[in-house]
């Protein structure tokens, strides 16, 4: 071996070693002329994960949490997915929603301490980058240990963040928290992802006058230069590229599809027929219409009511009042489908009007405006479903913008809500019986990253909106006797990867029926395992085989179990030829 080979090698040696940390065998430490410059012991991967899980839980703040993470991620990967999927349910809400909003607010200020310098953690594009576009991606590539090519990206421009508004550079908390979910929950390689942020500037005079703001001090550019991911654009955005690459947006496509799988679950349990649900929606933007269209997939596939019934199901309250056709101001593009011209002369100028005018059996929250389903509106939604069990899906996020909490609307319900929301809520203990109760949280985290997997999986031509609904009903199907009898609507977050592993497999069996995959090994397995597929065309029902789940099980990342077996993964990723 050259010299110059015996260095490339020491020095992948010394990355791997760093990051088995205390793990690090004494052969190896001896390799590194390490005798005497580290502790003596030589622990195994639980013993380690005993220890950051202490320090965890040591810190006093969610944020605190956070950073803690962010630098475990940097700094040993394997040990970060580890805490991770052990501990899912504590975790998830700090690396993502609602702790990642909180973090992207100050993200500049805590950049620095958060990623060790010259640690790639993704894209940062800026306008003057677009021009030299195989420049950055040539930087990424000589940045990264492993010669491995990402098989997912999170792309965002920061301009609307959680409800928090037009974060620029800050947004980039938001395609990282996704893609580690992406790994934890669904088992893509996490050396395999790449968060992208558009670093096109930003409208926020918060951040164009903080000195410490870190993206590019500029307005974002006009439409003619630029269409940014904001709910004016997001909807054309994803109808111009849906069909030219293998794409999606979790928050249009996403969202509607979790909550689609809850509403589902819960118009099982509400005692009121599919024909005769009234839905309000309170926020008009991409995730509300997005969420209202997939919702009527189900009336329409499921129970077959016609297009034009199953849209008059639906009515929406936006900041100027009830959306009509004759409001009299100018409607943005995506809210005309919904707006109403049955409504004569009645106008409704805020959600009490409408929820008086239209009576509806399930209140759905979309508006980013903190207590909009206060007392008042939730006491009234239990007396206008007094016969049945009134559905109350708050959904936005993080808590900060939520319309009302799990224990406000159980109080206000006689505990009979149906409840979902966007954030994660405690449980609630009924006070007259000492019963528990668990609140179902329509995060979309259950389905992007099975989505994401089955598609990195299967490689369809297309993500189609059917392959969506059959992963909404898969969602709804996933539910076990114990969850149905507690009258929970979406399955324990414990059983995440489970989960994931059956939706990724519903959108597989779904892309198979739809002929968009080419696979040769997929479409056999699909088609031995599931004859009558193919024989009924492109029907939706979120059905799937053992083989199928099977397979997709095997194929999903999970952290090694040992050092030795971290070891000869992570040189053999750096160098094969050399081991």
């Amino acid at each position: 071996m050259s010299d110059e080979i015996g260095g490339s090698r020491r020095n992948s040696m010394e990355l791997v070693g760093a990051k088995a940390g205390t793990a690090m065998p004494v052969e190896m430490r001896q390799a590194l002329n390490l005798r005497g410059l580290v502790p003596c012991s030589v622990e195994n991967f639980s013993k380690q994960e005993l220890r950051a899980y202490e320090q965890l839980m040591a810190k006093s703040t969610n944020l605190e949490k956070y950073e803690f993470l962010a630098i475990l991620r940097s700094t040993h990967i394997n040990l970060f997915f580890r805490l991770v999927i052990r501990h899912f349910k504590e975790i998830a809400p700090i690396i993502y929603t609602p702790t990642v909003g909180e973090a992207c607010l100050s993200y500049s200020h805590i950049y620095p301490f958060l990623y060790p310098f010259r640690t790639s953690i993704g894209m940062f594009i800026t306008l003057d980058d677009v021009h030299s576009i195989d420049v950055v991606i040539e930087n990424y590539c000589l940045s990264m240990i492993e010669m491995v090519h990402p098989e997912i990206a999170v792309v965002t421009d920061g301009s609307r963040i959680l409800g928090l508004g037009d974060l620029g550079v800050n947004g980039m908390g938001i395609p990282i928290g996704k893609l580690q979910l992406y790994v934890a929950a669904a088992g893509l390689n996490p050396r395999r992802t790449l968060p992208i942020t558009l670093d096109f500037g930003t409208n926020s005079k918060r951040y164009l006058n903080d000195p410490l703001y870190l993206g590019t001090r500029e307005e974002r550019p006009d439409d003619e230069t630029f269409e940014d991911f904001s709910t004016d654009h997001a909807f054309g955005l994803l109808d111009q590229w849906r069909d030219k690459a293998l794409c999606f947006n979790d928050d249009i496509q996403g969202t509607g599809c979790v909550i689609l799988g809850g509403f589902i679950s819960a118009v099982e349990q509400a005692g009121i027929p599919p024909h005769d649900q009234r839905i309000l929606f309170m926020g008009a933007g991409a995730a509300g219409v997005g969420v209202a269209k997939q919702i009527m997939d189900y009336f329409m596939i499921e129970h077959n009511i016609p297009e034009d019934k199953a849209k008059a199901m639906f009515w929406f309250v936006d900041s100027h009042g009830m959306i009509t056709a004759n409001r009299g101001d100018k409607l943005a593009q995506h809210k005309v489908y919904f707006a109403r011209h049955d409504n004569g002369n009645m106008q409704c100028k805020d959600l009490e009007e409408a929820l008086e005018y239209v009576k509806p059996t399930a209140l759905i929250g979309l508006s980013t405006v903190y207590k909009a389903f206060n007392e008042k509106i939730l006491t009234r939604m239990n007396e206008i479903n007094a016969k049945a069990r009134p559905i109350v899906f708050p959904l936005s996020n993080p808590a900060t913008k939520e319309e009302c909490s799990f224990e406000e609307a159980m109080r206000c319900t006689n505990n009979r809500v149906l409840f979902a929301s966007g954030t994660a809520f405690p449980e609630y203990t009924i006070p007259e019986t000492g019963e528990l109760r668990v609140p179902g949280q329509g995060n979309n985290m259950y389905v992007f990253p099975a989505v994401g997997l089955g598609a990195v999986l299967c490689k369809p031509a297309r993500i189609t909106d059917t392959m969506f609904y059959a992963v909404s009903k898969a969602l709804a199907n996933s539910l076990d006797e114990e969850e149905k009898s507690l009258g929970e609507l979406y399955p324990r977050i414990e059983r995440i990867r489970q989960i994931s592993a059956e939706l990724a497999a519903a959108l597989i069996v779904q892309a198979v029926r739809e002929g968009l995959v080419k696979d040769q090994h997929w479409l056999d397995i699909v088609k031995n395992s599931m004859p009558e597929v193919m024989d009924e065309g492109g029907k939706a029902d979120g059905c799937f085989s053992r083989r199928v789940v099977g397979e997709v099980k095997t194929l999903m990342w999970s952290p090694p179990d040992s050092v030795e077996q971290y070891i000869v993964e992570a040189m053999t990723a750096i160098d094969p030829d050399d081991v």
